[in-house]
């Protein structure tokens, strides 16, 4: 974070949660894959794209809970995949003031907030906490974006370009992640904020001597 040198705007990178392929497997090893399969001795192999799981006794299960709730086989599989990969977190959504930029994001409903004191985190109060990019989903506005960045130029400030509120940002410390400004969030999904100050001064030995803030953006 260091000496602050010449801005320059440019356009954010967009946030998205990656869709992934589901895979269903027995134990003993001979199993098939949603989107393509491995044929077993005597079995016919699927393609990939195919609309084929394995699922033994559940078949019933899962034809009546697509046809229920009327989803398609990769929404299904989404929509259980997340269940299973996000168990434990809540869905929160925000955005700036303006509501040009909206976005979703999935963490615990008890936040763990860095509170900075480097120049630029100092000057916007830019307490955040840090997700994997696969749990962030920007919802609308990549066109309201505009990024600041100085010195290393590692971290990309990102802000609304109507009403200038920063509700996200990727962090120096976490290039694989982002950081999410709490304040933005809207009411009703978080319990509960533990802030932890962090010496953004020093920020290569602050960085260097923590032991999970790399960590925090791994999904």
């Amino acid at each position: 974070m260091g000496r602050a040198a010449a801005g320059r705007a440019r356009r954010s990178r967009r946030g998205s949660v990656a869709a992934a392929s589901p895979g269903a497997g027995s134990r003993g090893g001979r199993g098939k894959k949603a989107g393509g399969s491995r044929a077993g001795p005597g079995e016919k192999e699927v393609p990939p794209g195919s609309d084929a799981f394995d699922l033994g006794a559940q078949s019933g299960r899962w034809a009546a809970f697509r046809e229920r709730h009327r989803l398609s086989c990769e929404e299904a599989a989404r929509l259980l995949l997340d269940a299973f990969e996000y168990r434990g977190l809540v869905k929160h959504t925000g955005g700036c003031h303006c509501g040009a930029i909206r976005f979703e994001v999935w963490a615990s409903a008890d936040l763990h907030v860095f509170n900075c004191n480097c120049s630029i985190c100092t000057k916007k109060q830019n307490r955040h906490f840090i997700v994997p990019a696969s749990r962030f989903k920007l919802l609308k506005g990549a066109d309201n974006l505009t990024t600041y960045t100085f010195n290393t130029h590692r971290a990309q400030h990102t802000f609304c370009k109507t009403c200038g509120v920063q509700s996200f940002y990727t962090p120096r410390s976490n290039p694989d992640g982002y950081g999410i400004a709490p304040h933005c969030l809207d009411e009703g999904t978080v319990h509960s904020i533990v802030t932890e100050d962090i010496n953004g001064k020093e920020w290569e030995k602050a960085v260097k001597e923590h032991k999970t803030i790399r960590d925090m953006s791994k999904p």
